[in-house]
């Protein structure tokens, strides 16, 4: 949902966070991947402008990062 927020394609995702385009695709299937791969992923779309918002009620979600949180 954030890659696509930022229309980014995966090959470009995998490039920015030094990883396989296979392990976005992991990801996005919902397989376990090591943590540190997973915040290298969640750095570089933070870096990009995507919040991150914890489970509300309604599960976890992501949201476009407001000019003041930037």
């Amino acid at each position: 949902m954030a890659r696509a927020a930022l229309r980014m394609n995966i090959r470009d995702l995998a490039i920015a966070a030094d990883v396989s385009p296979t392990t976005i695709t992991r990801l996005e299937r919902g397989e376990e991947l090591y943590p540190r791969t997973v915040e290298a992923i969640q750095a570089i779309l933070e870096d990009q402008g995507i919040k991150f918002i914890p489970d509300n009620g309604d599960g976890p979600g992501v949201r476009h990062k407001q000019e003041d949180e930037k």
